[in-house]
């Protein structure tokens, strides 16, 4: 009787791996660099290492999962050196995990075809204190990480960390040509500003369309976000507004600002030392019409730099 019984018990593990197995062919997790710069070593904020993560659903039936708010409960790096050691986690992820604690998170449906993406700071995760070429991956649970039978590998990376500028005898660091140049915004004026932002979006140059943007203000022109993100850590403060971002261009949040004019023009530049407006006319074309409206842009001086921090849009019928 108890052999009959382990017999069943078995076939029913065998059966739920098999489902496990089933659904997670049906699911792609891939990963890639967000943003690529020099990576340095050291903390988190200091030069953090954005990955841009993206579950995709290949199956033919809705894919359902949890995603929780705070994203190492759903995600996990592994971090390898160029002798196969793994990197040690973060005291931060070993105090999360370890300690008890009430895991909030939402459910997310993609049907077939449709992906979720966000970005995750490698950093929060793993400890990298030395320069040297690594190698991670990352294992996503759809039932949080607690239910760590049930994941979904991604495929895996390699990064190339620069020993840091501040250290003793560096005086240059070679950049290759692979390299991706940083962008830095300059002292222009502020219609300039609304212009190359204009024109970035429409050209899908995304690095550039945030270059002047005032990420924070933008975000936080919803009392909504604003009221969470005040609440938050500077970690956590820095995960959302990466989020935020990355909603910005799936278009899944304020879609005024990230809407592609076919065309445009500067009518009207009004500024002081500190504060200015850039009003311009945008003409948004359909199938059997064009759009056109009024965009007034206000925009702050800080560091000599213009930043766009918030914007208006008044409809002004159709052509």
């Amino acid at each position: 009787m108890k052999r009959f019984l382990f017999v069943i018990i078995s076939i029913f593990v065998i059966f739920a791996q098999t489902v496990v197995a089933q659904e997670n062919n049906d699911v792609q997790v891939s990963i890639k660099l967000y943003n690529k710069t020099l990576y340095y070593p050291g903390e988190s904020l200091d030069n953090p290492i954005y990955v841009h993560i993206t579950v995709a659903n290949k199956g033919s039936e809705t894919l359902r999962f949890k995603l929780a708010d705070d994203r190492m409960f759903s995600i996990d790096f592994s971090a390898f050196n160029a002798k196969n050691t793994k990197l040690p986690y973060t005291e931060e992820i070993i105090k999360k995990r370890t300690t008890d604690r009430i895991v909030y998170f939402r459910e997310i449906a993609l049907e077939t075809g449709e992906e979720y993406s966000f970005v995750e700071n490698l950093k929060d995760y793993v400890q990298i204190t030395e320069p040297a070429i690594y190698y991670f991956e990352l294992d996503f649970f759809p039932e949080l990480y607690k239910s760590k039978y049930n994941k979904i590998d991604s495929n895996r990376l390699r990064i190339d960390v620069k020993p840091s500028p501040s250290a003793s005898g560096v005086t240059k660091i070679p950049v290759s040509n692979e390299m991706i140049s940083v962008l830095k915004p300059e002292s222009i004026s502020p219609d300039k500003v609304v212009e190359q932002t204009i024109v970035a979006r429409q050209k899908n140059l995304w690095d550039q369309f945030f270059l002047y943007m005032d990420i924070e203000k933008m975000l936080t022109r919803d009392q909504a976000r604003k009221r969470k993100y005040t609440t938050l850590s500077d970690m956590d403060r820095n995960r959302m507004i990466q989020d935020y971002k990355l909603d910005l261009m799936q278009s899944r949040i304020d879609n005024a600002i990230v809407a592609i004019p076919e065309s445009f023009y500067i009518e009207k530049t009004v500024y002081t030392q500190t504060e200015g407006s850039v009003s311009v006319i945008q003409w948004f074309k359909y199938d059997t019409f064009r759009e056109k409206k009024r965009y007034v842009y206000s925009v702050q001086k800080r560091d000599e730099i213009w930043h766009i921090y918030d914007y208006t849009v008044e409809n002004l019928g159709t052509e």
